[in-house]
């Protein structure tokens, strides 16, 4: 299948689309956008499986998020009986998210319900999508993460790794990419210079688009719900940093997520 984007981290399957979810899906498709729908906890990644079985340009994550649904344990047959479905193409949304508050013991269960999703992304031959938030104004939870990857690459140097929902540092960016991991930009970039350098940076085979939607909308839609194809705007506006043509992007990152998901 010949796609002009691939949106690699949207929740099509979140109430936000119950009203119109035919309808976001018929612009994909004419627009020739794929894309990877993700999973927040157990209930959410069934619904994303069964989502994906139904189109042939969507695929599914499968996790449980760091600290959204804190009652809930990652119940490891569960988990694993999704992942083998062959519309799963990764795990997560998992990681480590230090935003909200927390004590020492909320970061130290964290740390081991990550733990839980590396051993299941090895088993399956799947990627890990992370979603890594610090506490504000620092790189805490990044540092954190980083330290459990590298134990990871050591322990399973076969494993790949996205960085989901970019937006960090130049620096930051670089930490990840010597861990071998993917960079995937949310629509954030269209209203903020903040991340152009991290951008313009991020070597063109590791980098990685996606929408996070509904969350998070590009400049044209900012304060409304964000769909899986506003990813374009995201595409433009990488090609203005980078200076080069946003077909040139649009392949770029449909090729790279081809790779990194086995597509």
């Amino acid at each position: 299948m010949t796609f002009f984007a691939f949106d690699t981290h949207c929740h099509l399957q979140f109430s936000d689309f119950d009203a119109d979810r035919g309808e976001v899906l018929a612009r994909m498709k004419e627009q020739k956008i794929g894309a990877v729908v993700v999973g927040t906890d157990l209930a959410s990644s069934k619904a994303a499986v069964e989502l994906a079985r139904q189109h042939d340009f969507l695929w599914a994550a499968v996790g449980l998020h760091p600290n959204d649904n804190l009652d809930e344990l990652f119940d490891v047959p569960a988990f694993e009986a999704l992942a083998a479905d062959p519309k799963v193409v990764g795990i997560g949304e998992c990681g480590l998210d230090y935003f909200r508050e927390t004590t020492a013991a909320m970061r130290e269960a964290q740390k081991d319900r990550f733990e839980k999703h590396v051993e299941l992304a090895h088993k399956v031959g799947k990627p890990l999508i992370i979603h890594c938030r610090p506490s504000a104004g620092t790189t805490d939870a990044h540092d954190d993460l980083l330290a459990l990857l590298a134990n990871t690459r050591a322990k399973y140097p076969d494993i790949s790794a996205i960085a989901h929902f970019f937006t960090g540092s130049r620096e930051l960016m670089e930490r990840y990419l010597a861990l071998g991991c993917y960079i995937s930009f949310p629509c954030v970039i269209t209203f903020t210079d903040m991340y152009d350098d991290a951008v313009r940076a991020t070597p063109l085979d590791r980098l990685l688009v996606e929408t996070d939607s509904p969350y998070a909308a590009p400049k044209s839609h900012r304060g409304r719900r964000n769909e899986p194809a506003f990813v374009a705007e995201s595409i433009g506006r990488i090609a203005e940093i980078k200076a080069a043509p946003a077909d040139e992007i649009a392949l770029t990152t449909v090729q790279n997520a081809r790779m990194v998901f086995n597509l």
